[in-house]
C-alpha cells in the first residue's frame, strides 16, 4: 500500500513538472522550433497509427474567404450529429434568421456511412502574432478533423466525403436567407458608410399555388423550370451556359413582381432602355444608363456567373423595348401575363376565403370575360375592409367593380371599332355628361344601330 502511495506520488510530481515544461517551452520557445517538434511526433505517432486524419480548415492560408468545404461540414454536422454531441454551441447563422446548433470546441462525435463509423473532432488552434509587440491578440483557427481506419480509405474519400458535401451544400441552401439588392444611384467613392449595392432581407410568402394564374401556364412555367434545373448535363454537351431568361410583361398589376427571382427597374423604360439621356444641366443627374450599356451589364451577368442562373425581367411595355434587349439568348422565354381570368380569380377566392364554389361565381364568370380587370383589382375588392364583411359582401363588391369595368372596355371597343364617329353620337343622343363624353352603354346600342 505504501509502495503504490509513493508511485501515484512520483507520477503527480513528474506531470507537474512535464506540464510545467510544457508551459514555459510554449511561451519562450520560438514557434518555429515548436512546430519542428510537432511535426516529427506526428510523422512518428501516423507511422504506428491505422488511423487516417483529414482536416477542413474554417480558413486556408491568409484568404480571408471562408472555405467552402469547411462551412459544408459544418452544416452536415450540425443537422445529422448535433444530437448525440453533448456540447454544442448555439449562434445566428449569417445568411439565416434560425439559431443554428454546431459543435462546440474539442467536442467529438460519430458518424456512421454503409456500416463504416468515422468520428468528428471540432477544434481550433491559435495564430501566433506576427510581431512579438504587437497589441491584437491571437488569432483562433476553427477547424474539424475526420478521423477513419485505414481500410476504408477508398470508400470515406470517394463516397463519404461526397456525400458530406452535397447534403451540407443542400442544408446551407434550405437554411439561407434570401436578399434583394438594389443598386445606389447616389454612389460616389469618398463617401465612407455608402456602398453601391443596399439589400433588405427578402421575405415574400407568395408560391405558385397562391398565384392567380391560368393552370395551363402555372404548370408550363413551373415544368421550365424543373427541366431547366435537371439540365446541367444536357447544357454542357450542347456547349451553352448553364443559365436561362424570362421576360415577363403585361398590364401594371398582372403580377411581374412577385414572379420575379432578379429586379430590372422598369420606371422611365422608355428612358433606360432604348438609351436616352436627359441628365440635367445643373444640380440633379438624370438616367445615364444606354441601351449599350444595358447590354454589355446583361451579358456580363450572363459570363460572370456561375452555372444554373435564372435571371428575371419584367416590364409593362414589351413593345417599347429594343428587339436586341428581348432576342432569344438573352430573354430565352416571354411570359404575358394578362388580365384576370376565371380561374385567376378562383385561386384568390381559395386563398382569401377558402371558397371552392358560391352561387355569385357564376355571374362572376360571366363578367369576367367581358371586362379587363388585373388579379390586383380583383384582389383589393375581395379584401375585407371591416370585420362584419363576410366573402357574399365582398365578392358582390367585386362584382359591382366587374361591370364598371366591362362597360369601359365596351366603351374602348366602341371608340376603337365604331365606324359612326364619337362626335357625331354626341350631337345626336341627349344624354351627354359634362366631359363631352356619351356613357358607354348608350354609345353601344347607338352603334349597334
Amino acid at each position: 500500500m505504501k509502495m503504490m502511495s509513493e508511485t501515484w506520488t512520483t507520477m503527480g510530481s513528474t506531470l507537474a513538472s512535464l506540464m510545467f515544461l510544457w508551459t514555459i517551452m510554449r511561451q519562450y520557445c520560438p514557434y518555429g522550433v515548436q512546430r519542428f517538434f510537432e511535426k516529427y511526433t506526428h510523422r512518428i505517432m501516423s507511422y504506428f497509427s491505422p488511423y487516417i486524419r483529414i482536416s477542413f480548415h474554417e480558413y486556408m492560408g491568409d484568404r480571408l474567404k471562408r472555405s467552402e468545404a469547411y462551412a459544408a461540414v459544418e452544416a452536415y454536422l450540425s443537422a445529422n450529429t448535433s444530437k448525440s454531441a453533448k456540447r454544442l454551441k448555439a449562434e445566428m447563422g449569417k445568411d439565416s434568421s434560425n439559431l443554428v446548433l454546431t459543435m462546440d470546441e474539442y467536442e467529438r462525435v460519430t458518424d456512421e456511412h454503409k456500416g463504416v463509423k468515422v468520428w468528428w473532432v471540432s477544434s481550433k488552434v491559435m495564430s501566433p502574432s506576427r510581431s512579438s509587440m504587437s497589441y491584437y491578440p491571437e488569432q483562433e483557427r476553427r477547424f474539424y478533423k475526420l478521423t477513419f481506419h485505414n481500410k476504408y480509405r477508398d470508400l470515406i474519400t470517394e463516397s463519404y466525403l461526397e456525400h458530406v458535401m452535397r447534403e451540407g451544400k443542400e442544408i446551407r441552401l434550405r437554411n439561407r436567407q434570401r436578399k434583394l439588392y438594389t443598386n445606389s444611384p447616389g454612389y460616389k467613392w469618398p463617401s465612407y458608410k455608402q456602398t453601391m449595392w443596399s439589400h433588405i432581407v427578402f421575405e415574400h410568402p407568395a408560391t405558385f399555388e397562391t398565384m392567380a394564374l391560368e393552370p395551363e401556364k402555372k404548370k408550363e412555367i413551373i415544368e421550365d423550370l424543373i427541366t431547366f434545373s435537371k439540365s446541367k448535363d444536357f447544357y454542357a454537351r450542347i456547349g451553352k451556359a448553364w443559365k436561362r431568361g424570362y421576360l415577363l410583361h403585361g398590364p401594371p398589376g398582372t403580377g411581374q413582381r412577385k414572379k420575379k427571382a432578379d429586379k430590372l427597374s422598369d420606371e422611365e423604360t422608355d428612358k433606360d432602355v432604348v438609351g436616352r439621356k436627359e441628365a440635367k444641366e445643373e444640380g440633379g443627374s438624370g438616367s445615364k444608363v444606354t441601351l449599350s450599356g444595358l447590354l454589355n451589364f446583361i451579358d456580363g451577368i450572363w459570363s460572370a456567373c456561375g452555372g444554373e442562373r435564372l435571371i428575371v425581367f419584367t416590364t409593362n411595355y414589351v413593345e417599347k423595348l429594343d428587339p436586341a434587349l428581348i432576342r432569344r439568348g438573352r430573354m430565352d422565354k416571354h411570359i404575358q401575363l394578362s388580365y384576370c381570368t376565371f380561374d385567376g380569380f378562383k385561386v384568390l377566392a381559395n386563398n382569401y376565403f377558402k371558397l371552392q364554389t358560391h352561387p355569385l361565381f357564376d355571374t362572376i364568370k360571366r363578367l369576367i370575360e367581358e371586362a379587363n380587370i388585373t388579379p390586383a383589382d380583383v384582389a383589393e375588392n375581395l379584401m375585407p375592409k371591416s370585420p362584419l364583411d363576410d366573402p357574399h359582401k365582398c365578392l358582390s363588391t367585386l362584382i359591382q367593380a366587374l361591370e364598371k369595368a366591362a362597360k369601359a372596355a365596351k366603351a374602348e371597343e366602341l371608340e376603337q371599332n365604331c365606324p359612326i364617329q364619337h362626335d357625331q353620337l354626341l350631337q345626336q343622343n341627349g344624354s351627354i355628361k359634362e366631359n363631352g363624353e356619351l356613357p358607354p352603354d348608350k354609345a353601344v346600342n347607338q352603334c349597334q344601330l
